[in-house]
């Protein structure tokens, strides 16, 4: 079998490589487990990642740099476990085996946060913000009633794409189809506050 030419014989090393062993091995296991989970089905620890307050708004925006989550736990000891087993084998005192092995999972636990931070940021940057229409103009799609009498549509340009939404008035006369107006404010974070433009 492919583990057994893998695992060492078990009698011929210290316990403190086996140690290595019995954590490198079920946290591989996992670890792929999960790659394929997120792969196939999802963000597989989307609600199991660990709350803590280790987690920083590394960018100031709504989507936290999450340095403590089930992947980023079971990479670590992935990680730690391998060179672990790899350090022995160097050679190096237990000392330095487990303060490397330690370095190198943190450093995979940070690739691992940085690399669903930016995935992350990369799916935000395609979801509307209301608040970027204030102050574009965009044509009138639907018919918008006088004094918010009711609810019209709009059509303008919102983060780079055309965008058809509900938007309502304060004018005094109604906002015929094809007029041109200007957004002045955001309802309800939905809806649209426009101002006909010229004639």
């Amino acid at each position: 079998m492919l583990l057994n030419s893998i695992l060492p014989n078990w009698s011929e090393i210290s316990v403190f490589e086996q140690a290595f062993w019995i954590i490198a091995i079920p946290a591989t296991v996992f670890f792929l487990l999960l790659l394929v989970l997120t792969v196939f089905g999802g963000d597989a620890d989307a609600d199991v990642d660990v709350d803590t307050d280790v987690d920083g708004d590394i960018a100031g925006d709504s989507i936290p740099f999450q340095f403590i989550s089930l992947k980023n736990i079971v990479a670590f000891f992935t990680v730690f476990g391998w060179s672990g087993i790899g350090f022995i084998s160097m050679g190096l005192p237990p000392g330095q085996v487990i303060l490397f092995s330690t370095l190198c999972g943190l450093t995979m636990m940070f690739l691992m946060a940085s690399l669903f931070y930016f995935m992350s940021k990369l799916a935000e940057n395609g979801t509307l913000r209301m608040g970027n229409a204030i102050g574009k103009l965009g044509e009138v799609y639907l018919v918008i009633p006088a004094k918010r009498g009711g609810m019209g549509k709009v059509q303008l340009n919102v983060q780079g794409s055309m965008r058809t939404l509900d938007a309502i008035t304060d004018d005094e006369e109604t906002i015929p189809t094809s007029s041109i107006v200007q957004v002045l404010n955001v309802i309800d974070d939905h809806i649209l506050l426009v101002q006909k433009q010229g004639n």
